[in-house]
C-alpha cells in the first residue's frame, strides 16, 4: 500500500524540500548512499573490493539541459580514472543511466546520449572495467535497447539492466542472452501500469524465473539482482543446471541491504557486486528504495521517533 504513494513523493518537488531538510533523513541516507564526492565513495567500494565486486552509480536522472549531460560524463570519467589509480578496474565498474547522459533532451537526445556513453565506455576500457547501462521505467526500454546495440558494436562489454516485471522482459532476455553479453535483471522500482507489466509480486516472481532460465540457458553473462533469498537459491541451482562455474555468473545486491548475506556469498566464492551510488541527486533513488522495501519504511520512522 505505501508503493505508490513513496514512488509519487519521489517525484515530488516540496516532498523532496522536506525530505532534504530534515536532519535525521540525511543520516538515513547514508544507510543507501556512499557520500556525495567522488572521495567519500572511493573508500567505501576500496573496503567492498576486499572480497566483494562493485558498480557505482554517480547519481543523477532526467537531465534538462546538454551542460548537465557533459558534468555528468566528466563526473563518470574523473571517476573512472581514479579507480584505475587506485587498481580498482579489475574490482569495479560503473552504472549509467542514460537519461542522465541526455537521453531525453529536445533535440537529437538519443544522439547525444550514445555520444555521451562513448565517452564513458572508452574511459571504463581504458582501464580494463565495464559499463552497466541502467533501465528506467518502460518507456525508455527501446531506446536504452537501441543505444546499447549501437555501443556493443565497439565496446562489447556494455551491458543492460531488464526488468522482470515487464510483460516484454522474456522476449528481451532471448535477443540478449548471446555470447559476451551481459544482462542485469532486477525485479523493478517503478510504478508501472498493469498494460505492460504485472503487478501482483507472485506473478512478478515468476516472471524473474522464466527470464532467469532464459540468461541461464544462453551463452552471456547473468548478473542476478536480487535480495530475495528463494531467487539467490533459484539462480545458484539454475546455474549448476547450466553447468556454470561460479565466475560465470554473479550475484547483485544494493549497497546497505542485506550485508551479512552479501559477505556469506562472497565467502563461499560466489561473485556478489555490490550496487553503490554516491552523489548529490539522492532523493529519487531513495524513495525507491524506500518503496521497494516497505521495512526501510519503519526503520525510517523508528530512526526519527528515537531521535525525537
Amino acid at each position: 500500500m505505501l508503493r505508490k504513494p513513496l514512488l509519487l513523493a519521489g517525484r515530488s518537488a516540496s516532498c523532496r524540500k522536506i525530505v532534504e531538510r530534515t536532519p535525521v533523513t540525511r543520516g538515513l541516507v547514508h544507510r543507501f548512499v556512499a557520500g556525495s564526492t567522488l572521495g567519500e565513495a572511493l573508500p567505501v567500494v576500496s573496503g567492498l573490493a576486499r572480497d566483494r565486486y562493485a558498480t557505482l552509480d554517480f547519481l543523477g536522472e532526467d537531465t534538462t539541459d546538454r551542460e548537465q549531460a557533459t558534468a555528468t560524463v566528466t563526473a563518470y570519467r574523473d571517476l573512472l580514472a581514479a579507480l584505475g589509480e587506485a587498481g580498482l578496474g579489475d574490482r569495479v565498474e560503473v552504472s549509467v543511466k542514460l537519461s542522465a547522459v541526455g537521453q531525453f533532451l529536445d533535440r537529437d537526445g538519443e544522439r547525444i546520449a550514445l555520444d555521451n556513453a562513448r565517452r564513458i565506455a572508452e574511459a571504463a576500457q581504458a582501464i580494463g572495467t565495464t559499463v552497466t547501462l541502467d533501465m528506467e521505467d518502460h518507456t525508455t526500454v527501446d531506446s536504452t535497447l537501441g543505444i546499447l546495440r549501437e555501443l556493443r558494436a565497439d565496446f562489447p562489454f556494455v551491458g543492460a539492466v531488464l526488468q522482470a516485471y515487464l510483460h516484454r522482459t522474456e522476449a528481451d532476455c532471448r535477443d540478449l542472452s548471446g555470447a559476451g553479453s551481459r544482462v542485469r535483471l532486477c525485479k523493478g522500482a517503478y510504478d508501472e501500469p498493469a498494460s505492460v507489466a504485472f503487478r501482483d509480486k507472485a506473478e512478478v516472481d515468476k516472471a524473474y524465473v522464466r527470464a532467469l532460465g532464459v540468461l541461464m540457458k544462453g551463452e552471456g553473462y547473468p548478473m542476478v539482482a536480487s535480495h530475495d533469498p528463494r531467487m539467490i537459491a533459484i539462480a545458484g541451482e539454475m546455474a549448476e543446471a547450466n553447468g556454470r562455474s561460479d565466475d560465470d555468473y554473479e550475484y547483485q545486491m544494493l549497497y546497505g541491504i542485506r550485508d551479512v548475506e552479501q559477505v556469506r556469498l562472497a565467502a563461499e566464492g560466489k561473485r556478489m557486486r555490490v550496487y553503490v551510488p554516491y552523489g548529490d541527486e539522492w532523493y529519487g533513488y531513495y524513495m525507491r528504495r524506500l518503496a521497494e522495501r516497505p521495512a526501510n519504511v519503519l526503520f525510517m520512522a523508528r530512526s526519527l521517533v528515537t531521535r525525537n
